[in-house]
């Protein structure tokens, strides 16, 4: 099942996108979401990262802090390793582009001169659907499945060539060079996973 697919599904559930709103709820008239207009701000993965930073806050946070939040996110670092132009670049997107149309929409409330962002209680009908896109991308964004195929791809690249004469190794000292190489890129992996952050 595709995204589209579970939040169709999901939209279909909870009667999100219906063209025509019970008039009796003017709350909810006023806030009814058409699924284009769902699908429209899902699409953009900079929308699900500013919804998904916004919920796990709790609370009103800083623009600034969201955009750097938001550019590790894309640059699979910390906020502290990003470069100026990085966090510029995003920074730049969200104040005059994505911020605004969620606030357009009743998702977030923007206060652009306090640079305060904040949910809105519209913004929690997205929820479901920002744990869904995050568990199917999950595996795309996380670089160290890669990174361990090619420490154990170069292991095996030493012990073969240690074996073939090319490398002017023993077994034991190839074998050791490989275990080596694995160990250093897990000790890498712990570090930016655990002390690093």
């Amino acid at each position: 099942m595709t995204l589209a697919d579970s939040v169709l599904d999901r939209l279909e559930d909870r009667g999100v996108g219906d063209s025509r709103p019970d008039e009796t709820d003017a709350e909810d008239a006023s806030s009814a979401l058409s699924t284009d207009d769902i699908f429209h701000i899902l699409q953009t993965k900079r929308r699900r990262d500013v919804l998904r930073y916004l919920r796990d806050a709790g609370t009103a946070v800083r623009m600034r802090d969201l955009a750097e939040q938001v550019a590790a996110w894309e640059q699979e670092t910390t906020i502290e390793r990003l470069s100026s132009s990085e966090r510029q670049r995003v920074y730049i997107s969200l104040y005059q582009s994505h911020l605004p149309k969620l606030d357009e929409e009743g998702i977030v409330d923007y206060d652009k001169d306090r640079g305060i962002v904040e949910r809105a209680p519209l913004a929690a009908r997205f929820d479901p659907f920002l744990d869904h896109a995050e568990r199917a991308t999950a595996p795309l964004r996380d670089p160290w499945p890669r990174r361990y195929a090619f420490s154990i791809g170069a292991g095996a690249l030493v012990l073969a060539s240690a074996s073939a004469g090319y490398l002017p190794l023993s077994g034991s000292v190839a074998g050791a060079l490989a275990i080596a190489i694995v160990a250093l890129v897990t000790a890498v992996h712990a570090y930016e996973t655990h002390i690093g952050r």
